[in-house]
């Protein structure tokens, strides 16, 4: 029986979903429930002054298809009828979007609620396990995502839904354990006194631990780019560099088993993102699951918790696809969050 409350939560289609982060802002379109998501090519942030601009010259210019829904996920706090994005200049105004798009109902979403729908929306395909047990495939999840920023989610089980819980994880406070993190740690860029997750877990927190390295090492930090950093790590023609991979290995091993045991994630740690995607090897070395694990008096209880690396390139497509098709699965309130054409 389908109940008026269920309808209320249907969209139209077609219906164009994104995933918009700090630097790049990937698009799809689902033409119905049944059909694969049409995918355009990622943007980059910085090419366009605004989002309105972005979707009209990068999407809908080359397509015939014309949505007349959206469901987006940004990086950023969802509040009011102006919404800042974190690491981007863009501002996301839903009522002008609907006048200069011609959309009829958009919702928007926290970026890693997207990634925490698409950790019970993927094929086994598209996950990479690294240790821990069969894992519960009810039990509450949690997902981080080292990439501009820190990103933190869980997703929980309740009344027969799935229910993300986004956050503000990546800015949790981190501080040393090792003889050589308390060298490193007092050279790292910290923000008000403060050195938090996303200072040390993303693009940023690369550079920031190769420089202090490097600081320590008293040697040149010739290295610029975070890219630059990994290729050099993977490589080992950088001492510093491939120090600073298993420094960050082990610093998402702890920062992940936290995450484990606040949201009681049986089943399952998952890692997304770009950064992990390009270190595979490094993650599976057996620091991360040490790191993950060494949680007294809770080792047990993580030592039985899988960690998956999500390997699909458009995982928060692929769940905001999830929740556009059968929003009546998830337990997503959009009060405040979605705005609707009469």
């Amino acid at each position: 029986m389908v109940t008026q409350a269920d309808t209320d939560h249907i969209m139209k289609f077609p219906i164009l979903v994104g995933d918009i982060g700090g630097t790049n802002a990937r698009f799809a379109i689902l033409v119905d429930a049944y059909a694969e998501p049409k995918e355009f090519p990622i943007i980059q942030t910085a090419d366009f002054p605004t989002i309105d601009e972005a979707i009209q010259n990068a999407i809908l210019d080359h397509t015939s298809i014309q949505p007349r829904s959206a469901v987006l996920a940004i990086a950023g706090p969802v509040e009011g009828d102006e919404i800042d994005l974190t690491n981007c200049a863009w501002v996301v105004k839903p009522r002008q979007m609907m006048e200069t798009l011609g959309l009829s109902d958009i919702t928007v979403l926290n970026d890693f609620e997207a990634q925490a729908l698409a950790v019970v929306s993927l094929e086994p395909k598209h996950l990479e396990k690294l240790g821990g047990g069969a894992g519960d495939p009810h039990g509450s999840r949690a997902v981080l995502g080292p990439g501009t920023g820190l990103g933190v989610a869980g997703m929980v089980r309740s009344r027969n839904s799935w229910v993300p819980v986004p956050g503000e994880g990546g800015h949790v406070d981190m501080g040393p354990r090792t003889a050589r993190d308390f060298e490193i740690f007092p050279h790292l860029e910290h923000i008000e006194g403060r050195i938090s997750g996303e200072q040390l877990l993303c693009g940023r927190g690369l550079q920031n631990i190769y420089r202090a390295i490097c600081k320590v090492n008293g040697t040149e930090a010739s290295l610029q780019t975070p890219a630059d950093i990994t290729a050099a790590g993977l490589s080992g023609e950088s001492a510093e560099a491939k120090e600073t991979l298993a420094l960050f290995v082990i610093y998402l091993g702890r920062l992940a088993g936290d995450f484990a045991l606040t949201f009681m994630a049986r089943g399952g740690v998952y890692l997304a993102g770009g950064i992990v995607q390009k270190i595979v090897a490094p993650l599976k070395d057996p620091s991360f699951r040490q790191a993950f694990e060494d949680k007294a008096p809770h080792g047990e209880i993580l030592r039985e918790t899988p960690v998956y690396i999500i390997t699909h390139p458009l995982a928060a497509l692929s769940g905001l696809s999830a929740f556009s098709r059968t929003p009546t699965r998830f337990g997503v309130s959009t009060e405040g969050r979605r705005w609707r054409r009469d």
